[in-house]
């Protein structure tokens, strides 16, 4: 009996063709794989890159040496740091200056006010040098003993609470800075300028001359020739 013509031939290679229709396995997989190794081909051991590589070629080619650009950039790095302590030096002056000025504007903001009572407590002593050359007769003496005592408790108030300071100046040495000739005499004793009398006290406010002392002056017989 002949066969049937509609019967599947058979493969010489003994696969049928449901077996050459069929995909391999892990086609995707091998796709995927060929397309990362070929984005990788440009890649060099090291992590260097071809454009890595082009943009140390084109360095070279512009002549630019490495060390040399790493020694500018340090060079640079050096000056900016050496900028920024300068900085920072010159705003902790500034701010310890601010800090000192501030402090001086308080504690001489009452000079004024004591360069006025200071006259006061002049006329005091004025006024105690009169009484006591009154004699006890009048009472002088009892009213000068008076006059002192308060000269004493305003004095007093203005050292302690204010920082008023009183500096003697006779028989010292001269100083121009806390002292003001108003007459010079020849004195052979004396080696050096010294302060004869004080005919108007001189004060200090917190180490501060605020009245230079009114004083005559002795002179050295040598430098009063002159």
């Amino acid at each position: 009996m002949k066969k049937n013509t509609d019967e599947h031939v058979k493969d010489p290679s003994g696969a049928n063709e449901n077996d050459t229709m069929k995909k391999p396995e892990g086609a995707d997989a091998g796709a995927q794989t060929q397309q990362a190794a070929e984005a990788a081909v440009g890649e060099v051991p090291g992590g260097t890159t071809e454009s890595g590589t082009d943009e140390a070629e084109k360095s070279a080619a512009a002549g630019v040496d490495p060390d040399s650009r790493l020694k500018e950039l340090e060079k640079q790095n050096a000056d900016l740091q050496d900028q920024y302590l300068r900085k920072a030096a010159d705003f902790d002056n500034y701010r310890k200056r601010m800090i000192r000025e501030k402090q001086e504007a308080i504690d001489y903001a009452n000079t004024g006010l004591l360069l006025d009572l200071v006259q006061v407590l002049d006329d005091f002593d004025r006024a105690i040098n009169a009484g006591g050359s009154t004699g006890e007769q009048d009472g002088g003496a009892a009213f000068s003993d008076g006059v002192s005592m308060i000269r004493k408790q305003l004095g007093s108030l203005l050292e302690t609470k204010y920082g008023l300071e009183y500096f003697p100046s006779k028989d010292t040495g001269f100083d121009p800075n806390i002292h003001e000739a108003i007459g010079t005499v020849p004195d052979p004793s004396v080696k050096e300028p010294t302060v004869a009398e004080e005919y108007l006290k001189g004060y200090k406010l917190k180490g501060r001359v605020i009245r230079a002392a009114k004083v005559m002056v002795k002179m050295p017989q040598d430098v009063a020739a002159e």
